[in-house]
């Protein structure tokens, strides 16, 4: 790790904070309220959006871009706040699909079809492609506007390829890999996790190195569990980077995803360190594909409709409230009274 590599985290940030408002601008002055209108049908129950947080994760691979989305959406005002968090649910469980598939299939993660879930093997070609659009079409007209949002999007990705590339040294630093490996304790655990997927700005790589230390031994199944729990919450730095300079809707966006997987992560251990203190679930296998049962089980489970932020989305004020005689949009229930998911 040296100072190049700050330099290239500095940079990667500035090309992910402008291809995100380069992104959503774009979408606001090229769908309108069009676009809102099909958002607005497709997330009008919380079942809706999480499935659709779920299938835009599944194939573009990163619930970070996925949450971003999110947040520039309920910025430029085509969702409320209500709206993204059932999106937000839905790239939480979206983003175990890859890791699921590997567990359960064998294939390897350099095979091409593996490769062309990553966004980060065709958002060159996105970007390509958006600059010609945005080069042939005329200042505001449609062609224009998707060209910039496929530039948009495509500098966004890049941004966050850069971010981890700068960060990716760490991995191969013996005192950090010493420091990972020392948190025996389970609240430590989740503390390592979260840190570990903050800096590397990539959870599947930080699940990845878990995967690698668990299959040699290096980290015992029952230490890898805590760990697996604080990737999720690290995972949400990408979200809060990404709502600086936002409005407060969208910043309250990016802080209920904090508080699901905060929430959510404790009832989670509490649960399960409960079940193995009762029946003894750590006698159970553990390989890599446990690893990802336990995190899609997780990460199902802030899907509860009575999972406290899930029913408040006043939450996300916690950290930005209103002005006094302020009314911000979005405080509906994300849950309204009768409609539960099943």
């Amino acid at each position: 790790m040296t100072i190049f590599n700050v330099f290239t985290l500095m940079g990667g940030i500035a090309m992910f904070l402008y291809g995100m408002d380069l992104m959503g601008k774009a979408l606001e002055q090229t769908a309108g309220s069009k676009l809102q209108g099909i958002l607005s049908t497709m997330t009008s129950s919380p079942i809706r959006g999480l499935l659709l947080g779920m299938a835009i994760t599944a194939v573009i691979q990163s619930s970070g871009a996925t949450t971003v989305m999110a947040v520039g959406f309920v910025n430029s005002g085509l969702m409320e706040l209500h709206q993204a968090i059932g999106v937000i649910m839905g790239a939480n469980i979206g983003t175990t699909v890859t890791g699921w598939l590997l567990s359960l299939s064998g294939l390897e993660g350099d095979s091409f079809a593996i490769q062309m879930l990553n966004p980060n093997a065709w958002a060159p070609i996105l970007g390509f492609i958006g600059i010609f659009l945005y080069m042939l079409g005329k200042d505001k007209d449609r062609r224009s506007g998707v060209g910039k949002i496929m530039v948009g999007f495509s500098v966004l990705m890049a941004g966050m390829n850069t971010m981890s590339t700068a960060m990716s040294p760490l991995a191969d630093e013996p005192w950090f890999m010493d420091l990972f490996l020392s948190f025996k304790n389970p609240v430590l655990g989740v503390l390592a996790g979260a840190v570990l997927t903050a800096v590397l700005q990539s959870s599947s790589a930080s699940v990845g190195i878990l995967q690698a230390l668990t299959s040699t031994g290096a980290v015992t199944y029952a230490a890898a569990v805590p760990i697996i729990m604080g990737q999720n919450i690290g995972t949400t730095v990408t979200a809060l980077i990404s709502s600086a300079g936002a409005n407060k809707n969208a910043k309250r966006t990016a802080f209920v995803h904090l508080y699901f997987n905060l929430i959510g992560t404790l009832v989670f251990l509490c649960g399960f360190y409960w079940a193995a203190c009762a029946v003894g679930i750590l006698v159970l296998q553990r390989n890599r594909q446990h690893l990802w049962h336990c995190h899609c089980a997780h990460d199902i489970q802030h899907c509860d409709h009575r999972h406290p932020a899930a029913v408040q989305p006043r939450a996300g004020k916690a950290g930005h409230p209103d002005r006094a005689g302020q009314q911000g949009s979005g405080g509906r229930a994300a849950f309204p009274a009768g409609r539960t998911p099943a």
